[in-house]
């Protein structure tokens, strides 16, 4: 039998109102990979967050038994020093910083009064390898993909001699290409002894790769299945989590009538904003109904948000051409403002950075795009906006124990949520949903497809941007296939599949390669 690497002991973590952990038990193997999966907030990250010192001894109750050893952690350097490392969904790389600065920020190579550059490289260089990464330790972090960003924490988690990582959600930015890379090479370093604990929602990733799972709910322990002992398939899995059977992954839409075109954008083009030879968008045209769901499905970097935020009063890109009509009339978007004032609302990928203000209150957060909703005499009526809040979490049944509760204490699902309310109260006529669900559970992402879908009820047009081909094939009524920056395909709902549009991708891919030669 496998030496047990790690126990936690009947962990329970309180914040003001709320229990986040009740008596958590969790155990994880030598050499084992072991994911932990539950709702959003069920205490997933909060558990890592008192195992990596994040929140330091004395804030919980319960034991972490180490290496055999009791551990009382005061901080993250102290997790670090016995070989913990976590490596956070928001990954905390310095954009203009190089690769190998970033990897020994904090942790630097050289001595009191100077940094050894020549040594610092070498060293990032040799982890870069490990991680199978070819870019110069001298690269900055803003001139890489968002894959590679993720291979240069992992290969900083190995420069700090990691013996057990911690990946939060380490695929949730990632296309498919690329978590697959990142779930081998966490096989492979299986093979040579590190313990990993993945945190993922992406429950076929976790059958794949976890010889263990844990299952948390409303912060207790519910199971733990093995590979090879137990039934670890994805129905099985999401049962555990939601204490139920989750017969059908996307909800039924009732009989939705499907109108006249609402949105059409003919021949756009745009450039990138810092090299104003690149084209981003390449002559793009489509459009979208009332009552419908038009998906837009491709790879990373095929420019589906450069797309909608050029669009979205030209929130990104120079040099931008084309037409853009709004129920048959030319509109000329030149800000946010004046395309919210046509109708048009952008639900950001980036929720936390770009979508809410994590320091603020829900109620604040939902009047946001529509304050004029809660003013009068352009003063904000405190308790306008209160009732306004409320209502959008009944609706949206957002758990909170108040809407004034911060949004940065929300989970992920819940913090959705509030951002979809922020759009709704402006009352748009079309909606661009970038990665609804990214990041959030099974059951938030259903509770989310059943807000797409009252949308759509009632006559709303939708614009669902996502990564997951499942989700787009499940929610859509006709889809766009982008491949960079151009539409190279439509499908119905009826003749879409994964294969035909991985084949539609493949294929101008291949193309592209042949004229370039």
């Amino acid at each position: 039998m496998a030496e047990n690497m790690l126990e936690m002991r009947g962990i329970t973590k309180v914040f003001p109102g709320v229990k986040a952990l009740d008596d958590v038990n969790f155990v994880v193997k030598k050499g084992s990979i072991h994911a932990l999966v539950g709702e959003n907030g069920a205490g997933k990250s909060t558990l890592m967050n008192v195992l990596s010192g994040l929140y330091p001894y004395g804030s919980y109750s319960g034991d972490i038994v180490y290496e055999g050893e009791v551990c009382r952690f005061s901080n993250i350097k102290d997790s670090e020093n016995k070989g913990i490392v976590i490596i956070h969904q928001e990954l905390a790389l310095v954009p203009y910083m190089s690769i190998g600065e970033n990897m020994f920020l904090g942790n630097e190579r050289g001595h009191r009064f100077a940094i050894d550059w020549d040594k610092t490289h070498a060293e990032a260089t040799k982890y870069l390898k490990i991680v199978g990464l070819q870019e110069s330790s001298k690269t900055l972090i803003k001139d890489i993909g968002v894959g590679k960003q993720q291979m240069v924490e992992i290969a900083k988690a190995l420069a700090k001699n990691a013996r057990l990582m911690i990946l939060d959600e380490p695929t949730s930015s990632l296309n498919e290409e690329d978590s697959q890379a990142l779930l081998d090479l966490l096989l492979e370093f299986k093979k040579q002894g590190l313990t990993s604990i993945i945190i993922s929602h992406k429950i076929n990733e976790v059958s794949y790769v976890a010889d263990d799972i844990t299952i948390l709910r409303d912060g207790h322990t519910i199971e733990t299945l093995t590979k090879g002992v137990d039934d670890i398939s994805e129905d099985r899995i999401i049962r555990g989590m939601v204490g139920r059977e989750l017969s059908d992954r996307f909800p039924k839409r009732q009989n939705v009538e499907i109108g006249e075109v609402a949105l059409e954008v003919e021949n756009w083009n745009v450039f990138h904003p810092l090299y104003p030879d690149k084209k981003v968008i390449d002559n793009v045209s489509f459009h979208v109904r009332k009552g419908e769901v038009v998906g837009f499905s491709g790879l990373m970097g095929a420019g589906r948000t450069e797309l909608a935020m050029s669009i979205f009063g030209r929130s990104y890109g120079t040099d931008i051409s084309g037409t853009v009509k709004i129920h048959g009339r030319e509109v000329k978007l030149h800000s946010p403002r004046q395309a919210i004032d046509a109708g048009l609302a952008y639900v950001t990928e980036d929720r936390k950075g770009s979508g809410l203000i994590l320091s603020n209150p829900i109620s604040v957060n939902t009047t946001l795009a529509n304050l004029k909703g809660v003013s009068k005499n352009g003063v904000i009526d405190p308790h306008t906006e209160l009732m306004v809040a409320e209502e959008y979490r009944k609706k949206l049944n957002t758990k909170t124990p108040s809407v004034q509760q911060n949004v940065g204490n929300l989970s992920g699902g819940n913090q959705q949520k509030v951002l979809l309310a922020k759009w709704m109260y402006a009352d748009p006529d079309i909606l661009i949903l970038d990665e609804p669900t990214r990041g959030i559970d099974v059951g938030a992402k259903y509770e989310i497809y059943c807000i797409i879908n009252d949308l759509v009820a009632q006559g709303k047009s939708v614009i669902m941007i996502s990564s997951e081909l499942p989700e787009v094939l499940g929610m859509s009524d006709r889809i766009y296939v982008l491949n960079e920056g151009r539409v190279v395909g439509e499908f119905e709902r009826g003749e879409a599949s994964q294969e035909k549009i991985m084949s539609c991708i493949l294929s101008t891919d291949s193309a592209a390669k042949e004229q370039k030669q």
